[in-house]
């Protein structure tokens, strides 16, 4: 990302705050524990992973942005390299 867009990026990101302790205690709670028949519940059930999602949301939301970026530079890369393996 050009550093130019990669500013404004950072700074609508630093606009979003990250969850208050509370917040994130009571968000956790919820999906160590979730409420039989809630929608947790059935994603656990259907194999989702919880404990990742708790990771993610202890991250501000800039770190998210960042962290998802690198991620779509990595699949980028990789989809690279596959498309050369293949000439």
């Amino acid at each position: 990302m050009p550093h130019s867009l990669r500013a404004g990026y950072t700074q609508n990101v630093k606009k979003l705050c990250a969850l208050t302790p509370e917040k994130l205690a009571r968000a956790e709670a919820r999906l160590r524990h979730p409420a039989p028949g809630s929608r947790i519940e059935a994603a656990q059930r259907f194999g989702i992973d919880l404990t990742l999602l708790m990771s993610t949301l202890r991250r501000t939301p800039a770190e998210r942005a960042r962290h998802m970026h690198d991620m779509c530079q990595a699949a980028e890369r990789y989809r690279g390299a596959a498309r050369k393996k293949q000439r």
